[in-house]
């Protein structure tokens, strides 16, 4: 039985009135039994909440009554036992940190790619111009060793702040390739392609909705292994189950592997 959802959702927007909102949010959330947390910045959200799908939905519904996440989309999953224990809305600087501040996903994104057209050009082996593909990881070593794309650059970063200088120490190797570049939610290869695009690369695509969008749309074709996530999950498979169904057992062998996530993903955003 399948009665948890999952929800994994991101908006870059304007947000000026955090306090305000992290106290709504938490008093809706408390309401409908939800848990999991939600980044907020003044550049945007970024949120991660598990919850009966009565209450899941009722959330986003109330998000969306908000004109600026009136068109938030949500990449969805489902388990058998809550894979968080507490609700929490964390205030940042950045929703997904780089210590870059003029790459400002609001001013434009980089171009993305649908999942179902990415799975078609890695089958024929080249883009529709008949460039090569190439598969760029962004996220942390440790995540991309539960699983990645298949022949995908994975240059050891521990955290996302030292993307920008291993995009400059390996550009020139990129040249002459459409890149696409990747992540677990979209995320962190937004801000990457962005970045990219201004150092001088111009074939750089997003994956749209990143692996876990692949996943739903496409499934496993191409990847090899599982997608960590932040969560008492711990993975996920292309079918978007968990690697272990077991998850209810993470709080009980583990009491602070919720804070240690939680260190976890602040070093990643």
């Amino acid at each position: 039985m399948t009665s948890i959802l999952n929800i994994a959702a991101y908006k870059f927007v304007d947000i000026n009135d955090r306090d305000d909102l992290r106290a709504a949010a938490t008093e809706q959330a408390l309401a409908l039994d939800i848990r999991g947390t939600i980044l907020l910045a003044p550049e945007g959200i970024n949120l991660f909440l598990a919850g009966s799908e009565t209450g899941i939905r009722g959330f986003i519904a109330w998000m969306r009554a908000d004109a600026r996440f009136a068109d938030i989309f949500c990449k969805e999953s489902w388990c058998e036992v809550q894979p968080f224990r507490r609700f929490f809305v964390k205030l940042k600087n950045e929703i997904i940190r780089m210590n870059h501040p003029t790459i400002r996903p609001l001013a434009g994104r980089a171009p993305g790619v649908a999942p179902k057209t990415l799975k078609r050009w890695l089958d024929q082996g080249h883009d529709d111009s008949g460039k090569p593909v190439v598969m760029l990881d962004t996220r942390n070593a440790f995540e991309v060793d539960y699983g990645t794309f298949t022949g995908a650059i994975d240059w050891r970063i521990t955290k996302f702040t030292e993307f920008p200088e291993a995009v400059a120490q390996h550009k020139a190797e990129l040249a002459d390739k459409t890149v696409v570049s990747f992540c677990t939610g979209g995320i962190r290869c937004e801000k990457g392609a962005i970045l990219m695009h201004e150092m001088g690369l111009d074939n750089v695509m997003q994956l749209e909705g990143g692996i876990l969008q692949y996943f739903e749309d496409v499934g496993g074709d191409h990847y090899t292994g599982d997608c960590f996530v932040f969560d008492g999950r711990e993975a996920l498979s292309p079918d978007l189950k968990a690697r272990s169904q077991h998850a209810s057992a993470w709080a009980c062998e583990d009491p602070d592997l919720e804070d240690k996530l939680q260190r976890l993903s602040a070093q990643t955003a």
